[in-house]
């Protein structure tokens, strides 16, 4: 029995000796000299920066002005002027173009979902050219749902614009304008649009409306709001067949018009075709201007945008997004 004892305990005293080396083995190692090593320099990563903006041009009677040169326009950021690095009058057959067709089913649109559908499907066949320009689509309410990713396929997307049969619960505007931008515009290179189809307030978002125009701005994305609520008065200027009349419809004029877009106010079909017509002849008559901003610090600070034409052109009007938020981000050029 003692010499059985005996065994035991050493076998006790080896496994403590062992975990007790092993610990050890796992700490950091003491320095052979006192002397401190010498610190390397961190690498530095430089991200140059670049800002496009797609630009809108009209006259007083609402036609696009068109044969407009690098020279007549003029970039201000947080009024310092601005070298505008590249331009371009035909970005309407140059770079692809990526839609995102955002359409509410809430309660409230459940008596004018089969219109909105229509037109959603009328507007995409025109403004998408096979092979080259791709469309996704989906519904919001208390459920953001994207029903058909990025394609050119008109089969596709007519299948999952028409099988939109029942409506939600809330309605979740700037969560999905957030999701779809980040998830989804941020990773396409080309020009991104959203256009954006409901009737009634958010009700159900954590974003708000501030993050939505933020994250539009940041992934160079214009949006187009249109509204379907029913009534019809004397026009807003900058705000197309309709009349503000409360924070919501505020909110979608903002919406639109921070992130280079327009908004429409629709009441019947024939409205609602018209504002459909008139997004898809804008995105076909932009110009693009790329620039290096002076102020190259991401600095998290909000940079305002002016855009302005030279002498001569002062009754034009002119649409782009009208700021960023200066932080480090990844977005395709």
């Amino acid at each position: 029995m003692t010499s059985l004892l005996t065994r035991s305990w050493f076998v006790i005293i080896v496994l403590i000796s062992v975990g007790l080396s092993a610990g050890r083995a796992q700490q950091p190692r003491a320095k052979a000299s006192a002397t401190p090593a010498p610190e390397q320099e961190p690498s530095e990563v430089t991200f140059i920066r670049r800002v496009r903006l797609p630009i809108t041009v009209v006259d007083k009677k609402g036609l696009f002005v068109s044969g407009l040169k690098k020279e007549d326009f003029l970039v201000l950021e947080d009024k310092v002027p601005q070298q505008i690095e590249t331009f371009s009058d035909d970005i309407g057959r140059e770079l692809p173009l990526y839609v995102g067709v955002l359409m509410d089913t809430s309660p409230s649109t459940a008596g004018k979902l089969k219109f909105e559908q229509e037109s959603a499907m009328n507007f995409i066949q025109t403004v998408v050219r096979p092979r080259k320009d791709r469309v996704f689509f989906a519904t919001f309410d208390d459920q953001i749902n994207l029903r058909q990713d990025f394609t050119d396929r008109l089969d596709l997307l007519d299948k999952a614009v028409n099988s939109v049969k029942q409506v939600g619960k809330q309605t979740a505007l700037f969560d999905a304008v957030w999701q779809f931008c980040d998830e989804k515009m941020r990773s396409v290179a080309g020009r991104r649009v959203f256009v954006v189809i409901t009737d009634g307030e958010d009700t159900y978002s954590r974003a708000d409306l501030r993050d939505a125009i933020e994250i539009a701005q940041r992934t160079e994305t214009t949006v187009f709001t249109i509204s379907t609520k029913a009534g019809f008065s004397s026009a807003v200027p900058g705000v197309e067949m309709g009349e503000i009349k409360d924070a919501k419809d505020r909110d979608l004029v903002k919406l639109a018009e921070e992130t280079g877009g327009t908004a429409f106010f629709t009441g019947d079909m024939l409205s609602l075709e018209r504002s459909f017509t008139k997004i898809a002849k804008e995105l076909r008559a932009q110009y693009l201007v790329t620039y290096r901003p002076t102020n190259d610090r991401y600095d998290g600070s909000y940079r305002r945008i002016d855009v302005k034409l030279s002498s001569g052109r002062g009754e034009a009007k002119i649409r782009t997004k009208r700021g960023y938020k200066a932080i480090v981000d990844t977005v395709k050029p």
